[in-house]
C-alpha cells in the first residue's frame, strides 16, 4: 500500500474510533498542490488531541500517529469551529508522466 492509502487508513481509523460523537461522521478532505498531497481528517471531538506516542508490544492498538508520522513528511492538528478539530497530513508525491 502507498504511503498515501496508509495515512487515509490512519487518520480515518483514529476519526472513527476517538473522534467519533452518536449522530455525527468525520470529513476527509484531499488537496493536490504541486506535488504536495494534503490529506485531512475533521471530526467533532475538538477536545480530544491526538499525539504520538509509543505503546508496549503487547497493545493492538497507539501507532496510528507514529505510522503517520513515519510516512509523511509533516503533520499536525488545526482546531476548527468549536467542536470539531481537523488532523492533518502532507506528503510529497511524485510528479505523474
Amino acid at each position: 500500500m502507498e504511503p498515501a492509502a496508509h495515512v487515509v487508513a490512519e487518520l480515518a481509523a483514529n476519526a472513527a474510533t476517538h473522534g467519533r460523537v452518536s449522530g455525527r461522521n468525520f470529513r476527509l478532505t484531499l488537496h493536490v498542490a504541486g506535488d504536495t498531497l494534503r490529506i485531512e481528517v475533521t471530526d467533532t471531538r475538538g477536545d480530544r488531541l491526538p499525539r504520538a506516542q509509543l505503546r508496549s508490544d503487547q497493545g493492538d492498538s497507539g501507532r496510528g500517529l507514529v505510522l503517520v508520522e513515519a510516512l509523511a513528511d509533516r503533520w499536525g492538528v488545526s482546531s476548527d469551529r468549536d467542536p470539531c478539530k481537523t488532523v492533518w497530513a502532507e506528503i510529497t508525491v511524485p510528479e505523474c508522466s
